[in-house]
This record gives structure tokens, C-alpha cells and sequence, in this order.
């Protein structure tokens, strides 16, 4: 029957439409940073680890503040049966008397509550750990991305060029041939080609080193396929890049400084329970008291440690102090070096801002001008080829600038981003 598909190929059928769109999106993924956030954000095993020691930092709270276990205790007495015809026995009803003892501890009012705030700054300083690994780490694939556009966008505009020196070899060959030229000039613009292809084998080499670098970022093999960049993201305005405006962001959103200040609330809840020690932890009970097969007695117990050792708390209570003020320390020293990388990153993203409007609509346009004069000038022997190869070159190197430019914004931006904590 013609109609019908033989089992085999049918399965082979099946198994090629269900992988097609896993296929389709490994080669999607690599056009723009933010699928590649998304991805890494998901698969990524370190901010994974990182997250999962916030959540288990997170379950220590309510043991924290919890009451400790109560004791049970059980006193067999007069086991001999002293005094009586019975022989000695170890069954509660066969012995003079057996006394169960229920104790509970309970630590000095307050302290429950100040261990459990302690434990919650500690789970704060494991979520803020956690946003500083994602942040470094999404930092280091937005910087990474802008790289691997830069050197496919220097790919693309070295293959323009040799295709251009080409033209202009063919244009060499003819006036060559004319005897218009020596031939000084036919081998100067193959030695270019040469030069060229060349720079061209380096930049592939390094445009495969980017990718591999990519997919490590991303949890993925280094040889997993990643789609060409298409885009870059837009370098938010002059305005928005504010140093007063993101000195504020920064100190409210950075991850870092929300680790620091769980980490001061952490010592300054460690201080008071080191002082709240100076007074007792009490443990209450109660005893029933079994005479052979009936309860006759009930008794009730009370029971406080003595704070005996003063130097000792004291010596505590030291240290405790110090660790608080290293805390503040710390926080300071954190915020004072972040908002230098601020302003290091603003004053270098700003550069690169005005350095891409430079090239772009001054030193192309003229290298463009020059380049067109110099060809004319040369295909009317008005001019010699050195002077027509440096025309070239200066339009490469802007077009190059202009590049470099755009990877330097990218990758100032994503250490802005890293430093307030957040996307702009």
C-alpha cells in the first residue's frame, strides 16, 4: 500500500520533528544578552548553589528562636528492695520507688527572640551573597556578549575590506599593465591582502575563544553552537546616568551593601544576646513519684544557672563590641569603593559615548572623503598608491573605533548594572 509510512522511517519521522525545535533553540540562543540572562539565570550551577544556601540559611530561623528540647529523667530507688523480702529488681513496680522527671529549659525572656533575629540577618546575608553572584555573574556575560559582537562586527568589516583591496588589486593590475605604475604598487596591495587575511585568521580565532567563554558563563559545553549577535542593548541618556541618582540606587539596591547591613544587624542582635547572658537561664519541672503500682507523691522543681564568670562574659562582651564595629567598618569601606567604581564607570562610559559621535559623524565621514579623493586621484595617476592604501586604512581603523566604542559602553554599562544591583 503506497499510503502508509513503513514503522522505521515513521519513528525517524517522529524522533527529527521532536528534536527540531531543541535545534532551533540552541542556534536562536546568542542573538541578543537578554535570552543568554534568561538561560544563565535558570542553568547557572553557581548562583544555583548560592540560591539554595540563601533558602537552607532561611530554614535556620525558627529553630533559632525555638524553646530547647524538655528532658525526661528516670530515677529507679532503693533497687536492692533494702529493708523487705523481695530481691533486688530493676522493674519500676518491683523496686522502693521510681521518680519521672519532666524538665523543660527556658533561656532568660528575650533571648529566643534576639537568637531568632540574629538568624534571620544571617539568612539575609546568604540572600544578599546570592544577589552578588548573580549580579558579577550576569556582568560577566553582558561584558562577554559585547565582545563577542564586537569581534563578529570586525569580522565582518575586515571581510569588506579585503573584498575592497581586491578592487582596488584589480584596478593596480590594469594601470600595471598599462605601465601606469611600477610594480612596487601590484605587490604592495597583495602584501595588504596578505596583511588582511592575516588579522582576519586572529579575529576568528578569538571571535571562537569569546563563544567558548560564553558557554562556560552559560553551564554549556565550550563547543555548543550560539547564534550570531544581532544587537546590542541601548545605552540608557546622559540623564539617566546620573552619578547622584544611581549613588542612591546604589546604596539601596546593591547586593553587597544589603549583605554588609545583614551582617552589622546580625552583630548588633549577637551584642544585645551577649548581654542579656549576664542573667540566667532558668529550667522548670515535674515529678511524679511511683510507688509500686500507684503514684502517691508529685513534686515540682526549679532550676537557674549562677553567671558566676564575669571576665569571662566580659571578655565576650569585647568581642562582640568589635565584631559590631567591624561590621560598621566594613559596610563603609563597601559603599565608599562602590561608588568609586561608580564614578570610574560613568566618567568611562561617557568617553566612549562621545568618542563614537566623534568618529561617527567627523573622522569617517572625512577618512570616507579622503579615501574617494585618493582613489580618483590614483586612477588618474594624480597621486601614488601609498597615499590611496592610508585613505583605506583610516576608514578601517574609524570603522574599528566606532566598534571598540560600542564594547566599551556595553561593557561599562554592565558594571554600572552590577554596582546599583539592577537593570537600567
Amino acid at each position: 500500500m503506497r499510503g502508509i509510512i513503513p514503522a522505521p522511517a515513521f519513528a525517524f519521522l517522529l524522533a527529527f520533528g521532536a528534536s527540531t525545535p531543541v535545534l532551533a533553540q540552541e542556534v536562536v540562543l546568542g542573538q541578543s544578552v537578554e535570552g543568554l540572562l534568561v538561560y544563565a539565570k535558570e542553568k547557572n550551577p553557581e548562583y544555583a548553589a548560592m540560591r539554595l544556601e540563601a533558602e537552607a540559611a532561611r530554614e535556620r530561623v525558627y529553630p533559632a528562636g525555638a524553646l530547647p528540647d524538655p528532658v525526661l529523667r528516670t530515677e529507679l530507688q532503693n533497687i536492692t528492695n533494702f529493708g523487705s523480702d523481695a530481691s533486688p529488681n530493676l522493674l519500676p513496680s518491683r523496686v522502693g520507688g521510681t521518680k519521672y522527671t519532666l524538665m523543660q529549659p527556658l533561656p532568660f525572656w528575650g533571648k529566643r527572640d534576639l537568637k531568632r533575629d540574629a538568624a534571620e540577618a544571617e539568612a539575609d546575608v546568604a540572600k544578599g551573597k546570592a544577589g552578588v553572584t548573580w549580579t558579577e555573574q550576569a556582568a560577566r556575560i553582558k561584558t562577554a556578549y559585547a565582545q563577542y559582537f564586537a569581534v563578529a562586527r570586525l569580522i565582518r568589516l575586515n571581510k569588506e575590506v579585503i573584498d575592497l583591496i581586491e578592487r582596488i588589486e584589480g584596478i593596480t593590475q590594469v594601470r600595471y599593465a598599462g605601465g601606469l605604475v611600477p610594480q612596487q604598487d601590484a605587490i604592495r596591495v597583495q602584501v595588504e591582502r596578505t596583511a588582511m587575511r592575516s588579522e582576519l585568521i586572529q579575529m576568528e580565532m578569538e571571535h571562537h575563544h569569546l563563544r567558548s567563554r560564553l558557554n562556560a558563563l552559560l553551564a554549556r559545553p565550550a563547543q555548543s553552537p550560539l547564534a550570531d549577535p544581532e544587537r546590542l542593548r541601548p545605552i540608557p541618556s546622559a540623564a539617566k546616568l546620573d552619578f547622584v541618582t544611581l549613588g542612591d540606587r546604589l546604596r539601596g539596591k546593591n547586593p553587597q551593601l544589603f549583605a554588609d547591613d545583614a551582617k552589622l544587624r546580625a552583630a548588633d542582635k549577637n551584642l544585645e544576646l551577649t548581654y542579656r547572658n549576664r542573667y540566667p537561664d532558668f529550667t522548670v519541672g515535674v515529678s511524679p513519684i511511683q510507688t509500686r503500682n500507684r503514684v502517691d507523691m508529685w513534686e515540682l522543681m526549679f532550676e537557674l544557672n549562677i553567671p558566676l564568670q564575669q571576665e569571662s562574659r566580659r571578655s565576650q562582651e569585647r568581642e562582640a563590641e568589635k565584631m559590631t564595629d567591624a561590621a560598621h567598618a566594613r559596610k563603609e569601606a563597601t559603599a565608599n569603593q562602590l561608588l568609586a567604581d561608580l564614578s570610574e564607570n560613568l566618567s568611562a562610559i561617557d568617553a566612549a559615548r562621545r568618542t563614537e559621535m566623534l568618529v561617527q559623524t567627523s573622522l569617517l565621514p572625512q577618512s570616507e572623503l579622503t579615501f574617494q579623493a585618493a582613489l580618483a586621484g590614483y586612477e588618474t595617476g594624480k597621486l601614488d598608491f601609498a597615499t590611496l592604501l592610508d585613505a583605506q586604512r583610516q576608514i578601517r581603523k574609524a570603522k574599528q573605533d566606532i566598534v571598540k566604542a560600542q564594547a566599551e559602553q556595553q561593557a561599562r554599562l554592565a558594571d554600572i548594572e552590577r554596582l546599583i544591583g539592577e537593570d537600567l
